[in-house]
This record gives C-alpha cells, structure tokens and sequence, in this order.
C-alpha cells in the first residue's frame, strides 16, 4: 500500500511532530529556509521523488522510486546511489544531519538480473525495499 504525501507535509504522531516530508523541488524550499545556499555547494540540483526528515534521529531520507514492467534506462540508474548520495552529504552537511538513500523498487526488481546491481546498492552503504518502506527502518514511531 502506498501512502500519498502531499509536495510538503508534516507527520505527527501523538500531537508531536516526528517527521517532515519533501517532494522534489520542495526538498529546496526546506535548504532555502535552513539557510542552505545549494548552488555555492553542488553543481546541479538532484531532485528526490521523496524525502524524510526524521527529527528523532536527525536523518534525512533520500528516497527514489523505480518502478519498471520492461527493461529500461532505470538498469543503470540504480547505479548512480553512491554519487547521489555523497551530493545529499555535502547539502545537509551544514545542518549536521545524517543522510540514508533508499530505493523503493517494484518487484521487476527481484529478478536474477539484478542480482549484481543490488549487492552493488548495498556495498555502497545505500539500501533498497520492494514494494514498501517499513517505518521502523526510518526510525519512525509505530502505532501498537
């Protein structure tokens, strides 16, 4: 099931605010109001299909859907985690937050082929679900 965030949300749980969530361009507006001069630090602005900033852990997650149904340029997109996530590092750097990016990838991606792709993801200390993030894996409170 997914669950649909508007451009820019705030997500309580229990009245408290535990997490804020970006949509692409949205991820800039939320740098700008940090005093975060994006352009003086990358050279090209990357934009995320979602973002989570979890204030308990101060981490943002950097999540990029791929969903397929027939091979495509998305093979070698999964590649790229690495450099996108080290652009993300040096952006949050000065709001000392932590940076994690996941890939939320359609069960195209089980098969045998992109075995080597995944390991790859995984050695570079990104990470990948199918279908669904579990909300313990962004260190978000979870309803008893």
């Amino acid at each position: 099931m997914l669950i649909y965030f508007p451009k820019r949300s705030n997500v309580y749980f229990k009245n408290i605010l535990v997490a804020r969530v970006f949509k692409k361009y949205s991820f800039y507006k939320f740098l700008e109001e940090e005093g975060v001069d994006w352009k003086s630090i990358v050279s090209k602005r990357l934009l995320p299909d979602d973002s989570i900033y979890v204030i308990i852990n101060n981490t943002m997650f950097i999540i990029e859907c791929k969903f397929q149904q027939s091979a495509g340029s998305v093979d070698e997109k999964l590649q790229t985690c690495d450099f996108k996530k080290r652009q993300y590092q040096k952006l949050l750097s000065q709001l000392n937050m932590e940076v994690e990016f996941i890939y939320l990838l359609s069960e195209w991606f089980k098969k045998p082929e992109y075995k080597d792709v995944l390991n790859y993801i995984i050695s570079v200390r990104c990470s990948y679900y199918f279908e669904y993030i579990p909300l313990q894996k962004l260190g978000l409170p979870v309803p008893k």
